[in-house]
């Protein structure tokens, strides 16, 4: 069953009644987790002594599924993404950092706990008094910093969606190449930007992402110095230091980790 599912088609299909309707995997295992719910149900009635935690239809929350589900998610792109930024920021000894539509529940957290951060994204979000974390409003493609005044900035899996009107934004074809210029612009001569988007068949996969050349993301930073590259590939395990992009070439779906500084 699961060799099935991961056959190109059986791959697509499920992807896209995933975006339109529901996952048929999940949905399965779901219903797969009713027997078992009330299975445990009966045997909880019987042993259960104490009346405060006695069962209430009206406080039901129905996860015995979760059975069928792994402990967690141990691989694939954001997670090892983030765990590779953040490292590359600790190194560094960076105490301000300003991140441009990363994932905060990932490489943010875990940046905050020795690290301010400026988070910037187009869509608005409460910080509910975090601490250490300024939001600010705004767009890569005009980010509120004037020339070459950030010394550590990053941007993980944003520059692939930037002009496809996923996010709210206008569709710019071209928005990917304004938003490189945007990030080169606010960088501090000595200063470092940490990337991560995805790399392998250039291709553009509407309206969700954009999948780069190697080559072609270095063009898009054709003023800043590649400090290193790592890659993730499609087996979505832990990011390798590559020598060239000769790996990042045959990917389908992988994700490149640029590290990038102005001269």
């Amino acid at each position: 069953m699961r060799r099935l599912l991961q056959t190109p088609w059986m791959s697509i299909a499920r992807r896209h009644m995933t975006r339109l309707l529901c996952d048929p995997v999940d949905l399965c295992r779901r219903w797969c987790g009713i027997p078992f719910f009330f299975l445990n149900l009966v045997r909880w009635q019987r042993l259960n002594r104490n009346r405060a935690f006695g069962f209430r239809l009206a406080h039901a929350d129905f996860n015995s599924f979760d059975r069928f589900a792994a402990a967690g998610t141990v691989g694939g792109h954001y997670f090892h993404q983030d765990i590779w930024a953040a490292r590359r920021v600790f190194t560094r000894g960076t105490t301000r950092h300003v991140d441009v539509g990363s994932r905060l529940d990932g490489f943010v957290a875990h940046i905050l706990p020795f690290c301010q951060v400026e988070f910037v994204d187009l869509r608005p979000l409460a910080t509910l008094g975090i601490d250490g974390l300024v939001v600010r409003t705004g767009s890569i493609l005009a980010l509120p910093y004037p020339d070459a005044q950030v010394d550590s900035l990053s941007c993980l899996h944003v520059i692939e969606h930037i002009g496809l009107g996923r996010y709210g934004d206008p569709i710019a074809p071209d928005g990917h190449l304004k938003a490189a210029r945007e990030l080169a612009r606010v960088l501090k001569p000595g200063g470092v930007l940490l990337l991560g988007t995805p790399v392998g068949r250039e291709r553009l996969c509407f309206d969700a992402h954009r999948v780069f050349a190697p080559e072609t993301v270095l063009g898009l930073f054709g003023d800043l110095k590649l400090k290193a590259f790592w890659l993730i590939d499609d087996t979505g395990m832990a990011p390798t230091l590559e020598p060239d992009f000769e790996r990042a070439r045959h990917c389908n779906y992988g994700c490149g980790l640029f590290e990038f500084t102005k001269q």
